[in-house]
């Protein structure tokens, strides 16, 4: 089974060059980011042409993740039950729940798609959200894998996290900024701690996966990894390989982000080739 991890800032901008890398990436399964449309604006047709079953979680314009899947989508489940919500609250008291997280079992291999909190600065409301919104993950995470700890789970997506400063192009382009702060750290590796690992960081130690459109971040390599797989112990076992495609930041229309893809052993040999 091939797993990918992509935020592609636009499924309706880019659903060409999302469908055109399945095919040439053999992909089984993938988690999308920031497709910023609602279900009935999602290009259903263009996936269902390709042969993949698609489950989204998308309210408006803003964020929105999905998971597409040519093996099947079971016990799909739209956020998290600690998801903390942000924003003026509703009628009910409570700050609106953004489309930020949705999971779904494949052939036995739990997945969620994730578009953690940007945090935006270190004195704006978005920060501390940032930090609650990882702390509820990891206390669910952390009851998920108490229940069922021989479950094969990922939780993978855009982080909006560079744990250690080789994952941005110069530290001293970050002093007093997001992404990189002691606290999102802490709550980045707070997950590590309750049994999840960064599958992909031990086979690919180096690479980015971000790189901003403005100032030719890209052409110079000015870079982040902020996208990353972090799989239970059952999962980190199955892990066969790894690849960041850099070449998806090229040519015309890119994601700011590129694909993260693992490997999966035991793969069936009828598994389905792109239609």
């Amino acid at each position: 089974m091939r797993i990918a991890t992509w935020n592609v800032n636009s499924i309706r901008a880019r659903v060409d060059r999302v469908i055109d890398y399945l095919h040439r990436g053999d992909i089984d399964v993938l988690a999308m980011q920031e497709i910023k449309c609602r279900d009935s604006q999602f290009p259903y047709a263009a996936f269902e042409a390709a042969g993949y079953e698609v489950v989204l979680h998308g309210l408006n314009q803003w964020n929105g993740v999905a998971i597409a899947s040519r093996l099947g989508l079971e016990d799909v489940e739209v956020t998290f039950p600690s998801q903390p919500g942000f924003g003026p609250v509703g009628d009910d008291g409570q700050p609106p729940v953004e489309a930020r997280a949705i999971g779904a079992t494949i052939e036995g291999v739990r997945v969620w798609s994730l578009y953690v909190p940007n945090g935006r600065e270190l004195d704006n409301a978005h920060y501390p959200y940032k930090l609650e919104w990882l702390a509820g993950l990891a206390r669910d995470t952390q009851s998920w894998l108490a229940e069922h700890p021989d479950i094969p789970l990922a939780l993978m997506g855009d982080w909006n996290v560079a744990p250690f400063d080789t994952d941005v192009w110069d530290m001293a382009e970050f002093v007093n900024s997001t992404h990189v702060s002691q606290p999102e750290r802490d709550a980045f590796f707070a997950l590590e701690g309750i049994g999840l690992t960064d599958v992909v960081r031990p086979l690919l130690p180096e690479g980015y996966t971000y790189w901003d459109y403005k100032q030719l971040r890209f052409p110079r390599n000015e870079g982040m990894r902020i996208d990353f797989i972090m799989g239970s112990p059952a999962f980190a076992d199955l892990v066969e390989s790894a690849e960041i495609v850099r070449d998806e930041r090229k040519g015309d229309g890119p994601s700011d982000h590129v694909p993260v893809v693992v490997t999966l052993t035991g793969e069936d040999e009828d598994r389905p080739m792109f239609l």
